[in-house]
């Protein structure tokens, strides 16, 4: 690829992501005024991860612009840097998202989830062990509120038993079928009866809409399988977005070696 080639792509591609950079740190901004927690909680890594795509091509833009061999090695390394990363988080993606599967339960058109189908790493992941992921994990994956419309959306037990629930309502907003309560409504269940199941789980749930059963290991598989769900598509996209990075990163290299070449015939010119 020629000197003034891979320059012009270099510099046009590096404008366009700082465009999109701006864009992502704008929205960063826009989700910090936000009424719902949940996406004010997600202010800092939306803006820190637009501020990063808007140095990594300011780097490249102006090492391209102005033939900064220095400027386009580190721009190099810091790119490299974020191909790894994908490929690592791809790769894992794919390998956590390829176990578990839900389990019918007699009467019940919605599946049930057992922690022990899914992988070791998402099994890690859901025993909360870091404190600021509990929280995130309370505030934006389990929601209090969706547990209790349940019984605002099922006014009926039938309607409710043949309703297609989410993983996580049908793993957090109820007790596992095996414990054997009695189903009052879509959100509250008889809880004197002793349960049939030596399940943890069924001395875990409470119909106290702070609690329910999120403590609950059915509760970290359905977070499990709406995580191995989220994750393949995100999985997917990291590889469209790999291959993407990976032309930058060649055109990219051409740019460097071009540059390197100009700065010598600038000192053999002295």
């Amino acid at each position: 690829m020629s000197t003034s080639t891979s320059t012009f792509v270099i510099r046009w591609i590096n404008f366009l992501t700082m465009i999109l950079a701006l864009a992502v740190i704008g929205f960063g901004v826009w989700m910090s005024s936000h009424q719902d927690e949940c996406k004010r909680s997600l202010t800092i890594p939306v803006m820190g991860l637009g501020a990063l795509i808007l140095l990594i091509s300011f780097i490249g833009f102006l090492g391209a612009c102005k033939h900064i061999s220095l400027l386009l090695w580190t721009y190099l390394v810091l790119l490299f840097i974020v191909l790894v990363a994908i490929m690592v988080f791809t790769v894992l993606a794919f390998i956590i998202t390829n176990t578990g599967s839900g389990h019918t339960s007699p009467g019940l058109r919605y599946k049930e989830y057992h922690l022990e189908d899914y992988s070791s790493l998402i099994h890690q992941a859901g025993e909360y062990s870091n404190p600021f992921i509990s929280i995130m994990f309370l505030c934006c994956l389990v929601k209090s509120e969706d547990c209790n419309d349940l019984s605002k959306r099922y006014k009926f037990l039938k309607e409710y038993r043949h309703a297609e629930l989410s993983p996580i309502e049908a793993g957090c907003c109820r007790p596992p079928s095996e414990c054997g309560y009695l189903m009052v409504n879509a959100s509250y269940y008889d809880l004197s009866y002793k349960p049939v199941s030596t399940n943890k789980d069924c001395k875990l749930y409470k119909n106290d809409k702070s609690i329910k059963c999120y403590d609950c290991d059915s509760c970290k598989a359905g977070v499990a399988q709406y995580m191995k769900t989220e994750w393949r598509v995100v999985a997917i996209f990291n590889l469209i977005l790999f291959v993407i990075l990976s032309f930058v990163y060649f055109v990219g290299c051409c740019a460097r070696r071009n540059a390197g070449r100009s700065d010598q015939l600038k000192v053999r010119g002295r």
